[in-house]
């Protein structure tokens, strides 16, 4: 992986150096556009968390002297990108969380793939088991105990330098899907040593391979406001470092 695309990481280490980059806020409905390298939630050794950070954007906001309520009806991977939503109360997190167990939201994400798929488009569907000590999902026959199917649609919307830009619906919601799915056929995520990527970024032993960003970025969510209940379209740029690639990101569906 390019030092260009790690630099974002490395420079911001500290809470107070990540920007919010709010793309919606409307009534208990609240979407962001996450840098890669950010928790969402959870604070393994007190690490920032998006999270966190809106708690305190809307404790200032609200001038609010106790605990800010927030609701967290879906996450993505640290190394990723992308559009998230949040709740400011339990009636709108409980409505978002049923669109994403029913399937109902729309998920795009884009992608660069290190070479070129074998086919233009397709369907993937396989089975993953997760490893949830070590934070690893693998491929494995729909007989193993524990396994959760995953399935997902893609696109090859560009090829350059022996790279290809995808467009993928997530049509499950599975522990580092997209990763794994494409890792498994050979078409590995650009920058994601993890799973497989052969970039200067692991060849280096730059950044923990867990959290260093990966060009896999959640571009488009399509839902239902939780009280209106029409529907919305949340879309968020790919990060600037994307800019190396050299590909032209289309304009969303």
């Amino acid at each position: 992986m390019d030092a260009d695309l790690t630099s974002t990481i490395e420079t911001t280490s500290q809470a107070q150096q990540w920007p919010l980059d709010i793309l919606l806020e409307d009534g208990p409905l609240i979407a962001l556009n996450k840098p890669a390298g950010l928790l969402t939630q959870g604070v393994p050794d007190a690490l920032p968390t998006l999270e966190g950070q809106i708690k305190s954007y809307l404790k200032q906001k609200l001038a609010k002297p106790g605990n800010v309520y927030l609701g967290v009806p879906h996450r993505l991977d640290r190394p990723v990108s992308g559009v998230v939503i949040f709740a400011k109360n339990s009636k709108a997190a409980a409505r978002l969380a049923e669109q994403f167990r029913e399937r109902t939201i729309r998920k795009t994400y884009l992608a660069v793939t290190e070479s070129v798929p074998a086919t233009s488009e397709g369907s993937l569907v396989d089975w993953l088991l997760k490893d949830a000590a070590s934070a690893h999902v693998t491929v494995v026959t729909e007989e193993t105990e524990g396994a959760k199917q995953a399935v997902l649609e893609y696109e090859v919307i560009a090829v350059r330098d022996g790279r290809a830009l995808l467009k993928i619906e997530l049509h499950t919601g599975r522990m580092h899907q997209i990763r794994v799915q494409f890792a498994s056929r050979g078409w590995y995520i650009e920058g994601d040593s993890q799973y497989g990527a052969t970039g200067t970024g692991k060849a280096s032993g730059a950044g923990d391979l867990r959290t260093s960003a990966i060009a896999l970025h959640a571009w488009q969510l399509v839902l239902k406001h939780p009280v209106r209940y029409d529907r919305i379209r949340l879309n968020a740029p790919p990060p600037a470092a994307w800019n190396r690639f050299g590909f032209i990101v289309p304009t969303p569906d």
